[in-house]
């Protein structure tokens, strides 16, 4: 099998150092840009002289930035490529909500990584309405990035059923984006102190706690564990009690479910007592 040639790798090498280059470009911009903001004014300032502030010319503002808006936030592009980066190379045999968890850690890093800009960046951020907003609008990328892989870690049958499974995707994924956020704004008003990787990995236990057991196509539900019956060498099954049980006679449905069953499970059990009567 032939080996990378020395062209590949000369792009490679030359690719990572242009990428190198418009970061520090994108940061040495924001840090004009709110440096400005905090002693003009945001809007007092122009992207003029953010530039100018910058050692660059206007043009060049514009080849990173489409707005002075944006210019407070470099990194974020780049930590959306890791986070993806994260899911794309996930072990099968790792749960997809612990993947996720492990994708927005980037984002959480990206913050850590200069706690006095950021703690500044979140000043001016609830100071000034259109930077709150394109915030917003940054979150709002990560959360759908997190809900698409949630997506695909279902069932298909769960999908043509028409069941909740999708619903709890996307609730779960604005929960783990939501105890980031949490997390991320109790640090900063603390001023950037404490271990935040620390706080964070116990806002997603919680998480984990609270929807684990309903994703991941990998876990069978256990009604239907139940309807083929335990597994050879399964001991504890011939006591095991199914999660979800009804029965439907006349005009009455009964339905039983223990406390944690998947909501879609529960729907699903119930379809079939229906169908039955």
């Amino acid at each position: 099998m032939k080996g990378p040639s020395n062209q590949d790798s000369s792009d490679t090498t030359g690719n990572r150092r242009a990428a190198a280059q418009r970061l520090t470009m994108r940061r040495k911009l924001a840090a004009a840009a709110m440096e400005l903001f905090a002693t003009k004014g945001y809007e007092a300032t122009t992207v003029d002289e953010i530039a100018a502030a910058a050692g660059v010319a206007r043009r060049t503002f514009f080849r990173h930035f489409r707005s002075k808006e944006e210019a407070i936030f470099p990194d974020h592009d780049d930590t959306l490529v890791r986070a993806e980066a994260v899911l794309a190379a996930a072990p099968p045999e790792e749960h997809p909500l612990d993947t996720v968890c492990r994708g927005i850690k980037e984002v959480m890093r990206m913050y850590a990584a200069s706690p006095a800009v950021s703690v500044e960046r979140y000043r001016l951020t609830r100071e000034v309405p259109t930077l709150r907003e394109r915030e917003i609008a940054s979150v709002a990328r990560y959360e759908r990035l997190f809900t698409r892989y949630l997506l695909g870690h279902f069932d298909e049958r769960a999908h043509r059923d028409g069941d909740d499974d999708p619903l709890l995707a996307e609730v779960a994924a604005s929960a783990v984006v939501t105890a980031h956020n949490h997390v991320l704004r109790r640090w900063l008003r603390a001023g950037g102190e404490g271990d935040v990787e620390a706080q964070l990995d116990r806002a997603f236990a919680i998480v984990r706690e609270t929807f684990g057991s309903g994703i991941g196509s990998a876990v069978r539900p256990a009604a239907e564990e139940a309807a083929d019956g335990p597994a050879a060498g399964d001991s504890a099954g011939r006591d095991r009690a199914p999660a979800v049980t009804a029965s439907a006679t006349d005009e009455v449905l009964v339905t039983v479910a223990r406390t944690d069953a998947p909501l879609s499970e529960v729907i699903r059990t119930i379809e079939r007592a229906l169908k039955k009567d």
